[in-house]
């Protein structure tokens, strides 16, 4: 890994880059001179540390650590005032005086608390907040949040788009976890709670990180992680039993097999007291699970449950469940409807400490879907919501993708499940059916580049997701521009063009690739450019249902595969009426004729072509905004920025000439502007 000088260097700090210029009163500096502690602890004294290192940056010198003082002073510690209101994680930050002193109040409902608040207040001076009137009262939204990495042992990572692991090397866990410590720094800054470092897809070396072989190097990252808040969880093979227990069976029935995973689980708290718990991807994509002895979903997490149950951890069981052997020639067959008909029947069979992870969509990330009807549909179930930060689908980090709206847009959608204002947001935090566990969970979009995420705009996809799933009443846009700022300083133009650019890249995105939510049209397994019958599951032809009369799949309830059906009835009307559905979803609900005509007054085909001719001009105008910031930013942030542009330029071109040559190619119909179409 090459040499990085961290204290210079803007792309490794992220937001973090203490740096900036900020102008505070005389009043605030001399508050900052002095922090008044009287407790102890490892959280505690990690958030001393961070906010000494600001205030190190502000006013030049590292302020005074005392236990009591008469001085202007921060003072830190838990809340005592029961008439403020905290959960766990939350905190207080307020100023005020006391014997003709000032004196800023950070206090939190316990020691996560203190550092959440610490790195809140550090945002507020770097955000432009007028620190002389700060009083804030903030509680996280979602009690679990969580990364996922998708990280082999052998250093590469599954849809990582941003350099290797920072956890492994060569089938070993790294002995350098210098950056392992900083990036539980990044995590905590935006509140991340929980981490799992290595890969759903758990292969026969990762399978051993349960073992007495590697769990004291993994109890040496759980040691970084606790000291910033963060609970450490290991995704595990449901086969371990076979593959590193000497079994001749995993069936979740078996006593042997159920006590092999109980002394298992006893063997991994001796080393990590805190440990968060299991990931598990069963039965889907060839991965082992439950259905190879006859058992259900709920039979195979609850015997990790029981296992987990005495030491406090808890199951989170992926609902990425479907059979990839379908022939996709059968229009009834629909992958949309696989984790629905998988788990909807179990609903309230799950032990209390299994969570399940649905992702936001039905289908696989794609630029546009609608919600999972998993949610709303599970009443009596803890559930997660899934969103991908890494771009599998949606650029890779080449192309710019802010995808904060997608995420809020999930999470604002109203299932109706019990009535109206039954948002998702509601139901992944657990308040709409008093579920014990809530929260959500993200695929990371970090490797070992110096940036962290290979291209330096999609560390705002990182910030954004923490952000939104801390508060999930922020907008888009205040988040985007709290990124800003913090990443490249409160200079107002450079603020406006960077949001701008932004809020506007999703569509953009969605302009030059996939329209009206057909989806997928990439690259079989790559999932990188642009092939319109490239669907790796679908080698009969092409998985959108394209012919040379009509596009998109029939999920109706009247003539389709009956998807819809799966919503609560409110829903379902919309989405089943041509009139009601919302026409960015058109084609993943309904097939139509191409001279079907938009509420825009455009047939479909046109606006095919419209679109993807408008988003290759978009991509012309983000680069001649961002030239406008040569000199104004950090020069290797510009250089790499604009070297990415220059990739999404090509490409952006390609998906349009493909696209449209294979629907004109297709259908014969002329783009009314006469514009080339090869």
């Amino acid at each position: 890994m090459e040499y990085i000088n961290k204290e210079s260097s803007s792309l490794y700090n992220c937001w973090l880059n203490y740096d900036k210029e900020v102008t505070l009163s005389d009043e605030i500096k001399e508050i900052l001179k002095t922090i008044q502690l009287n407790e102890e602890g490892i959280i505690i004294n990690t958030a001393v540390k961070e906010l000494s290192r600001a205030i190190k940056k502000l006013i030049g010198k590292t302020p005074e650590i005392i236990k009591d003082t008469m001085l202007s002073h921060i003072y830190l510690g838990k809340l005592k005032d029961k008439t403020i209101k905290l959960v766990p994680g939350g905190f207080s930050i307020k100023k005020s005086t006391l014997n003709q002193k000032n004196i800023i109040e950070i206090l939190g409902k316990d020691e996560n608390g203190i550092l959440n608040g610490v790195f809140s207040f550090i945002r507020a001076i770097y955000t432009g907040s007028n620190i002389n009137e700060i009083n804030i009262v903030d509680n996280p939204r979602n009690m679990v949040r969580m990364i996922n990495h998708w990280d082999n042992m052998s250093g590469d990572i599954e849809r990582g788009y941003a350099g290797e692991s920072i956890f492994f090397k060569d089938n070993h866990i790294v002995e350098n976890k210098s950056r392992i410590r900083d990036y539980a720094r990044l995590m905590a800054s935006v509140a991340i709670n929980g981490i799992v470092i290595n890969n759903v897809n758990v292969h026969k070396q990762e399978t051993k990180l349960i073992t007495d072989e590697l769990l004291p190097e993994v109890k040496k990252i759980a040691d970084i992680f606790r000291a910033y808040g963060i609970k450490l969880y290991l995704s595990v093979n449901f086969a371990s039993p076979m593959e590193i227990g000497g079994f001749l069976t995993a069936d979740p029935l078996d006593f042997n097999v159920r006590t092999w995973w109980k002394k298992t689980a006893e063997n991994i708290y001796s080393y990590i007291p805190d440990f968060g718990g299991f990931l598990v991807k069963a039965d889907s994509e060839s991965r082992p699970g439950p259905f190879t002895y006859g058992r259900n979903h709920a039979e195979g997490a609850n015997m990790l449950a029981e296992a987990l149950r005495l030491f406090g951890g808890i199951v989170i069981w992926r609902c990425f469940v479907y059979n990839c052997k379908l022939d996709w020639r059968d229009r009834s067959t629909d992958r949309a409807k696989a984790a629905f008909d998988n788990f909807k029947p179990l609903d309230g069979k799950f032990d209390e400490n299994v969570v399940l992870q649905v992702k936001n969509g039905p289908v696989d990330f794609q630029i546009r879907e609608p919600i999972s009807p998993l949610f709303g549909a599970l009443k009596q179930t803890n559930e997660f919501m899934e969103f991908q930060i890494a771009q599998e689908y949606t650029g890779q980090q080449k192309h710019l993708c802010y995808l904060v709206p997608m995420w809020k847009e999930a999470l604002d959608f109203d299932t109706f499940a019990n009535g109206k204002d039954s948002n998702v947001s509601k139901i992944v935090d657990g308040s709409l059916f008093k579920t014990k566990y809530g929260g959500v969970a993200a695929v990371s979009n970090i490797g070992g580049s110096e940036c962290w995420t290979g291209h330096p705009l999609a560390q705002a996809n990182l910030y954004g997701y923490g952000r939104l799933i801390w508060n999930t009443f922020l907008s888009s846009d205040e988040i985007a521009r709290e990124w800003v700022k913090l990443t490249f300083g409160a200079e107002k133009d450079v603020e406006q063009i960077i949001v701008d650019i932004l809020l506007e890249s999703r569509e953009v995105y969605e302009k030059y690739t996939c329209p009206l939510g057909v989806g997928w049209m990439v690259n079989p397994n790559h999932h990188y450019g642009p092939s319109v019958e490239g669907y790796e599951y679908s080698p009969w032809g092409t998985y959108n249902y394209a012919d040379y009369k009509s596009i998109g799949v029939d999920r109706t309830v009247a003539t389709g595969t009956g998807y819809i059906g799966e919503y609560e009835p409110t829903v379902a009307d919309k989405f089943e009426n041509l009139a009601t559905c919302p026409e960015e979803l058109l084609l993943f609900f309904h097939n139509v004729l191409y001279s079907y005509k938009l509420k825009t007054g455009k047939t479909v085909i046109q606006h095919i072509y419209d679109t993807h001719f408008e988003g290759v001009e978009k991509v012309d105008e983000f680069i001649n905004k961002w030239e406008t910031l040569q000199n104004k930013i950090d020069s290797k942030i510009f250089d790499l920025v604009m070297e990415k542009f220059q990739i999404q330029k090509k490409d952006s071109r390609e998906w349009r000439d493909v696209v449209n040559t294979y629907f004109y190619r297709k259908t014969g119909i002329d783009d009314l502007y006469k514009r080339k179409i090869y």
